[in-house]
């Protein structure tokens, strides 16, 4: 079976339908669908404040472009590259709730870690001492955030009906996408005003607003019942659907050998590591190519991140009638034009182009990594896990960029990007060949697989919820609905 089975059908031959008229969420689920997408504003609040913050440093404490990607190394390469798997492995033995809470309470405390390097920070004699201090509470904020992401995406994706994981999980980064534009409009008023253009106070108490969300954030879920999607109730899914073919899941074979994700993996490093470079030369860009001042940049930052939010909205509706990897090689091909337009063309319609290509990334991470986890049964905590750390993609290519707009110039410097989105469209195109060349969304290959295999019958959805005492109950139900199957 291509990809394993997570995926189950309704009791009909025909696909799922249309998410918008046959709803996306259970009813048992939809607190704990609000709660969970509630994550998803504030790691796109603080993401969108890092980028600015990126030249705000530079401005305030005289670092250059390349000693500025530090943040981005923190973020990235020590909050998701390094502490991802960490994560995953609690979210494993811990489950989600604990995990998510786990991850606001780090989020909260980087937050609050701001506060007393920013007033050290006035009339300091050792700038660069002040700015390794704001890159380790960057780091422990990317602690907590890749906790978060490890536990949230992974929670919308396995949540059932699982037909509509792509639609679903779409729709929870669209929030993300609100929060990012936020940060650029927040940073052109409280940053680059006169009277706070040259000095770091407004940063304290802007970061204490963040670490409070959090705390409020964390509140809520401490007294929320959080049902858990057992990995157990994947597995036992995945290979009953599996026998009424009479072959084995790929969701059985060991973890080294699930290429789905290990690929996935990569095209998410690449994304990540493009989105960062796009949005953290930014400011450099529209100053150095066009002369516009940062203030004005911040806000064509937050005209930018709203283009990419409103995308996501847009992309949403798409993925209820177009298949995912449809829409993620069309938009990769898109980005490859305009990066190569963004890396040659001068003055004001490069900015705009550097806009524009924001609205076709918009997409990607979300559908990459739904892609990367469909299938894993038993594996799907780790490969989300997986998934996550590829945003450390964010770590390695910033600095690579800084050392091009160093030596040359900060236009030439957004060629890098190019091949990243050359492989993403491959994968799109590897995945789309995978799943069965489909071009609707709808069913999947496993439900049509089933179907064939079982005369048009395909066995009624389960939700896997971990209670105690429920498990075996749920495989055994499981192993009856094939025995149904297989007697039609």
């Amino acid at each position: 079976m291509a990809g394993g089975a997570v995926l189950v059908g309704q009791s009909s031959g025909k696909p799922y339908g249309n998410p918008l008229r046959k709803g996306f969420i259970q009813r048992e689920y939809l607190w704990a669908f609000m709660l969970v997408t509630s994550l998803f504003f504030l790691w796109g609040f603080a993401y969108g404040l890092l980028d600015v913050l990126n030249k705000h440093f530079q401005n305030t404490l005289g670092i250059t472009k390349l000693q500025s990607t530090g943040l981005q190394v923190a973020y990235f390469g020590i909050g998701y590259f390094a502490y991802s798997p960490l994560a995953g492995e609690i979210m494993k033995r811990r489950g989600y709730k604990f995990t998510i809470i786990m991850g606001l309470g780090l989020y909260s405390l980087g937050a609050i870690l701001f506060w007393p390097v920013a007033k050290f920070s006035v009339n300091t004699t050792n700038p660069h001492g002040i700015f390794g201090g704001f890159v380790v509470c960057t780091a422990v904020i990317a602690c907590g955030l890749a906790t978060l992401e490890v536990a949230a995406n992974s929670y919308v994706s396995v949540m059932p009906p699982h037909q509509v994981a792509n639609f679903r999980l779409q729709f929870s980064q669209s929030f993300n996408g609100v929060a990012s534009f936020s940060g650029p409009l927040i940073a052109s008023k409280y940053f680059f005003s006169d009277g706070n253009s040259n000095n770091l106070t407004n940063v304290q108490w802007v970061y204490l607003a963040v670490s409070g969300m959090g705390l409020l954030v964390a509140t809520a879920f401490i007294f929320s019942k959080l049902p858990e999607v057992s990995e157990e109730a994947l597995q036992a899914e995945a290979e009953a659907l599996a026998d009424a073919q009479g072959h084995d899941t790929q969701a059985s074979k060991p973890f080294y050998r699930q290429y789905r994700a290990i690929t996935g993996f990569v095209a998410q490093f690449l994304y990540v590591g493009a989105q960062v470079t796009i949005g953290s030369f930014f400011l450099n860009y529209s100053h150095e190519n066009a002369g516009i001042a940062d203030s004005r940049g911040s806000q064509l930052l937050s005209y930018g991140l709203i283009t990419f939010t409103v995308a996501r909205f847009i992309g949403t509706a798409l993925l209820s009638v177009i298949a995912a990897p449809v829409i993620l090689a069309v938009y990769a091909f898109a980005c490859i034009i305009l990066a190569l337009m963004i890396g040659s063309l001068h003055g004001m319609s490069g900015v705009i182009c550097l806009i524009i290509i924001m609205f076709f990334e918009s997409i990607m991470y979300p559908v990459i990594f739904v892609l990367g986890t469909t299938g894993m049964g038993r594996h799907t905590r780790r490969a989300a896990s997986l998934l996550v750390m590829g945003v450390s993609g964010g770590a390695v290519f910033p600095p690579i960029q800084g050392a091009i707009a160093d030596k040359f110039d900060t236009r030439t410097s957004y060629y890098l990007v190019v091949p990243c989105f050359v492989y993403i469209c491959g994968w799109a195109i590897y995945i789309w060949n995978k799943d069965g060349r489909r071009w609707t969304a709808g069913g999947g290959e496993i439900e049509r697989e089933v179907e064939a295999a079982s005369g048009g019958v395909i066995p009624p959805a389960h939700v896997g919820l971990s209670y105690t005492g429920h498990q075996e109950n749920y495989e055994s139900s499981i192993k009856e609905d094939v025995t149904e199957v297989e007697k039609v």
